[in-house]
């Protein structure tokens, strides 16, 4: 008889921190080095070796108990994590205390990009609202308006020495923003103009950002597609991936780093990602997972979010070098709880 040694929905043994149904379910080892269904497999094969059972209720159980340990040891590509903790991260990032934690009032008042963009539409919008384009769009003054006390007058002409500001698309930082604080609740549209939410009202007058910036940053990562601003390849996993990227930067953030640091250990924990990828002909799978992961989960996230500073420090042929390093606001908007 057949005994299963992970069920569907458990944490594959691969490590991947994905369902067992959607990683190596049917697969012949995918996973990390090792540690895919061929190597769980092997693994049991050698803790089985010269046991005796005297019931196959026995045999269950004395699986199921390995399988568990397994998931609950620390993986090397993991950077200390288990597969366990990895899946409550991937799937769970929210209802997992044990694991991670996101306070919904921040200590102090967060300094992020978001955030001063965010403060610039809803002053804007006040008690009166804002009248929208008829495409339904931020207004082409304000965008303009925004972007020079954003980034300041010689950036504002570099900025837009190839073209101009005319409308909020041209604004890609603003038009992110507002779309994430309608996806939040804390702007909406009401009688032809834009408004501020009850509760954007309400934080606004209490706690102001630091309860503002928790709203923001859950529907960015809950609800907010990553891939709409790049417009490359979906790769929704990368997202799902956002704890992993944030428990590395609370692990080594704090000295320089090079992107690729990142991005390495990225794929290195999650190889099958590559397989994901479609047939390119001017991209390889390593090299559009690696700009998507960039672009994505350091410059548009832990960058736009004021976690990390991304910044570049080389460019040739189009191709950006970075180096990267931590922020006060990542360990006290998002506090782990593991041993790393």
């Amino acid at each position: 008889m057949k005994i299963p040694v992970t069920g569907r929905n458990d944490p594959c043994p691969c490590g991947s921190g994905k369902k067992f149904k959607g990683c190596c379910l049917g697969k012949d080892g995918l996973g990390t080095s090792g540690r895919g269904g061929t190597g769980a497999s092997a693994e049991l094969r050698q803790a089985l070796e010269g046991r005796q059972f005297t019931s196959l209720s026995e045999v269950q159980e004395f699986i199921e108990h390995h399988t568990q340990q397994r998931n609950q040891t620390p993986v090397d590509e993991f950077h200390g994590l288990s597969p366990e903790q990895m899946h409550r991260m991937l799937h769970f990032p929210f209802a997992s205390p044990e694991v991670i934690r996101f306070p919904a009032i921040l200590d102090t008042n967060p300094k992020a990009p978001i955030l001063t963009l965010f403060s610039l539409l809803t002053e804007t919008i006040g008690e009166q609202g804002l009248k929208p384009t008829a495409k339904g769009n931020l207004p082409q003054k304000f965008c303009r308006e925004a972007a020079l006390a954003y980034w300041g007058e010689t950036a504002y002409r570099e900025n837009t020495r190839l073209g101009g500001i005319n409308r909020e698309y041209d604004f890609p930082d603003l038009h992110i923003t507002r779309l994430v604080a309608e996806l939040a609740g804390l702007i909406r549209k009401h009688k032809g103009r834009f408004i501020l939410g009850r509760d954007c009202r309400a934080l606004l007058a209490g706690e102001g950002p630091a309860a503002i910036y928790p709203r923001l940053f859950r529907a960015y990562v809950e609800q907010f597609n990553w891939a709409y601003r790049d417009r490359r390849v979906e790769l929704r996993f990368i997202q799902a991936t956002f704890l992993f990227t944030l428990y590395l930067l609370t692990l080594y953030g704090e000295n320089w780093l090079p992107h690729e640091f990142y991005e390495d250990s990225f794929l290195r924990a999650f190889p099958v990602l590559l397989d994901e990828v479609p047939p390119d002909s001017v991209f390889t799978p390593e090299e559009e997972v690696r700009t998507c992961y960039t672009r994505r989960t350091l410059g548009y996230f832990a960058g736009f979010f004021g976690l990390a500073t991304v910044d570049p420090v080389s460019e040739k042929h189009l191709h950006y070098r970075y180096r990267v390093k931590s922020l006060p606001l990542l360990r006290e908007a998002v506090q782990f709880h593991v041993s790393g």
